[in-house]
């Protein structure tokens, strides 16, 4: 049953478009959330707390460079999201129009 419940809560945060999102966008490469926030045009706040649930989650990881935290997809142990991962578009073209260097932020 604890397997049944641990997929569940994963399927409920991947219900969420901006969750999606997020989840093929840090498909691309690791991202920070000022990256995050230029692509998706939200605001700071709102990409932080999906970073968070999708971190709780065990879907993605932190790596903290100097004062910045960069993100990445953690999901190398769950095998059944690969085939998900192989279904979402390429957001290759949104990610390469941003950096941390045209944003002015992680230096």
């Amino acid at each position: 049953m604890v397997e049944i419940e641990k997929l569940s809560d994963i399927c409920k945060l991947l219900g969420d478009t901006m969750r999606l999102t997020i989840l093929s966008l840090l498909q691309e490469r690791e991202l920070c959330v000022y990256e995050l926030v230029d692509i998706l045009q939200t605001s700071q706040p709102n990409v932080s707390q999906h970073m968070r649930k999708l971190k709780d989650g065990g879907l993605v990881k932190e790596a903290k460079k100097g004062q910045w935290v960069f993100y990445s997809l953690n999901i190398s142990d769950k095998a059944f999201l690969h085939e998900l991962f192989r279904h979402l578009p390429s957001q290759k073209e949104k990610v390469n129009a941003v950096s941390c260097e045209q944003l002015n932020c992680c230096d």
